[in-house]
């Protein structure tokens, strides 16, 4: 039982009393205060040693595990005074907003998957953001007709699509809070106030992008200020966003998306230059948050439930975890070679698909209960038979009552985002994934946040060999991602709720711990340390530095197109037991935290 092989590392380091946990925090961090990640409080000090020992926090009654330690501290107080799951979410968001602004925040949009302690009901919102009215598909073509390279169409106001995060937040509380909602930003508003530390990824993270940051000159101001970019442990205050945060918390969304905050957000999108937007107050003042049908798969006996269009999240794990039911994984091992072929030849077939077939379902058809059909995965399977990689990967065609005519996209996403996991003391779990696209989104900042660079997960072709793509712009439509917020449950009771960031990788991130999890039987912190291997496109990517380097011969020998590089995933996982067991990714500054 994996808990049973852990209790002694866990009991040694949860027993650590207020003194020895500072020690142990400031142990962990010998960099001190001036890196920022010692801003580890005393109660997660233990949450962090067993993170970095490889090991999951324990839990009786709460959990969660999130990508800052601010922002876990913000949602554990939440959760400690009898909050929900909801309650809990919006308090790390707005810290996350503020600490690591680069990854998500109130200028972005997210996805959030629901289990219901009390009905066990799966409920999946849509806050993702909406391409503004006045977008036509030619968004991103230029004079000529050509596809804009990759930044010209991101740095500035044409990226960005019409913001969905504190709506979602809003949306989230009405259904399923119960703390006062204006006290959910006191810590936020409390830390852009007095300052906290930067963090060493996000000083990092600033110094790589400093010349797009350098554009505009509040943003040049906020992350580089005298023209030096911020250093890890330097005291960044902000109180702009204070005073969005306390518009929010008096007014609610509607405080954001009307009046002087939405004039104010339209106009710095207007005026940029050559690279401005169409964004109105219009789009912010019609926006919605939307309940889609939950996408369930199932695999050995769970039901792996996630958000549907237009995330290709969780259509894409459950093809990947349903081609792969009828070949033996445990056997295999995670060491095995033969055992990341067939994961890899999976996931290239479920990225077939997905670039032709996902989209905003409120434009296009998408055939989700077709690409999830048993007897379509099974036939699909088969091709997965042989001894060596596919030599090459078409979409196939599922049972469709329209028409299949569609064009592959050409889309590009590249990774930033954030995940939250909570489980709260009624039995209720979240699931969150939370973005504004690629690192420090359009950089176009306002009201003390990043605006989002969300249009640029649409196509920018329009169409491929005289086919039309799904994911092509369109007015109000809402770009595919691959966010994929995830709960998986047994006898209609969550036993695991997992997410991370990472572009299109998310997908592979995800289905590699559900693996680990299931097949591999290990716990929440080792799944998703365990070294990744991604192929979506048809070449290997291996996590550089870590034992998966081992495998690259004989994938190598096996067709395969193989490549070390980073991949810097954030996953967070909670699984749900006798106990709760928290897991935090090792690859970045989050932690688990629980009682």
């Amino acid at each position: 039982m994996r808990l049973k092989m852990l209790v002694t590392g866990m009991v040694l380091a949860l027993a650590l009393g207020p003194a020895q946990a500072q020690q142990a925090a400031d142990a962990i961090a010998p960099e001190g205060a001036a890196a920022g990640l010692a801003q580890v409080t005393p109660r997660l000090a233990a949450s962090r040693a067993l993170k970095d020992a490889g090991l999951p926090v324990e839990a009786e009654n709460w959990m969660i595990a999130a990508a800052n330690p601010l922002a876990v501290d913000a949602g554990a107080r939440v959760l400690a005074t009898g909050g929900t799951a909801a309650d809990a979410m919006i308090a790390v968001q707005a810290v996350l907003g503020l600490v690591e602004p680069q990854s998500s925040g109130l200028g972005g949009g997210a996805f959030l998957v629901w289990h219901d302690g009390a009905s066990g009901k799966i409920t999946t919102l849509d806050g993702r953001e909406t391409a503004p009215l006045a977008a036509t598909p030619k968004l991103f073509l230029d004079e000529a007709g050509q596809p804009l390279k990759f930044f010209d169409a991101v740095v500035g106001g044409r990226s960005v699509g019409t913001p969905g995060t504190p709506a979602l937040m809003a949306e989230a509380h009405r259904r399923w809070g119960r703390a006062d909602w204006p006290g959910l930003f006191d810590e936020a508003i409390t830390l852009a106030d007095g300052g906290f530390a930067v963090s060493s990824r996000l000083a990092s993270l600033i110094a790589g992008d400093a010349e797009r940051l350098s554009r505009f000159e509040d943003t040049r101001d906020y992350f580089l200020p005298g023209g030096a970019a911020l250093r890890a442990g330097q005291t960044l205050r902000n109180p702009e966003y204070a005073d969005t945060l306390r518009l929010l918390a008096t007014t609610g969304a509607r405080g954001f998306y009307s009046g002087e905050m939405a004039l104010d957000i339209a106009e710095r999108v207007q005026r940029t230059g050559k690279s401005s937007g169409v964004l109105a107050p219009i789009d912010l003042a019609i926006y919605r948050v939307k309940e889609r049908p939950a996408v369930c798969a199932p695999y050995r006996g769970y039901e792996v439930c996630g958000m549907g269009p237009p995330s290709s999240g969780a259509v894409a794990v459950g093809q990947i975890l349903g081609l792969l039911e009828g070949y033996d994984l445990a056997a295999l091992g995670a060491e095995n070679p033969e055992a990341w072929r067939l994961i890899g030849d999976a996931s290239r077939l479920a990225f077939a698909d997905r670039g032709r077939y996902l989209a905003d379902s409120d434009f296009v058809p998408v055939p989700v209960k077709g690409l999830l059909a048993g007897g379509y995965l099974a036939e699909r399977a088969k091709l997965l038979g042989g001894d060596d990689a596919l030599p090459e990967v078409s979409p196939g065609t599922p049972e469709f009552d329209h028409a299949l005519n569609w064009g592959d996209d050409q889309s590009i996403e590249l990774p930033s985002t954030s995940h939250i996991s909570i489980y709260d003391r009624y039995g209720n779990a979240l699931s969150m994934t939370t973005t504004i696209e690629n690192g420090f989104g359009s950089r176009l900042m306002m009201g003390g946040f990043l605006l989002n660079n969300e249009l640029t997960d649409f196509s920018f072709a329009t169409h491929d060999n005289g086919r039309p793509i799904a994911n092509r712009v369109e007015p109000g439509k809402r770009p595919r991602s691959s966010m994929a917020p995830t709960i998986l449950r047994k006898d209609g009771k969550p036993v695991l709720i997992i997410g991370s960031p990472g572009g299109s990788r998310i997908i592979g991130y995800v289905a590699k711990s559900i693996i680990a999890w299931v097949d591999w039987g290990m716990d929440v912190q080792t799944a998703i340390g365990l070294p990744h291997l991604v192929n979506r496109f048809g070449s290997y990517d291996l996590e550089a530095g870590t034992s998966a380097g081992a495998l690259a011969a004989p994938l190598g020998e096996m067709g395969y197109e193989v490549g070390l590089r980073d991949l810097t995933s954030g996953l967070h996982a909670i699984e749900v037991g006798d106990t709760l067991l928290g897991g935090a990714d090792p690859r970045r500054e989050g932690l688990a935290y629980g009682e």
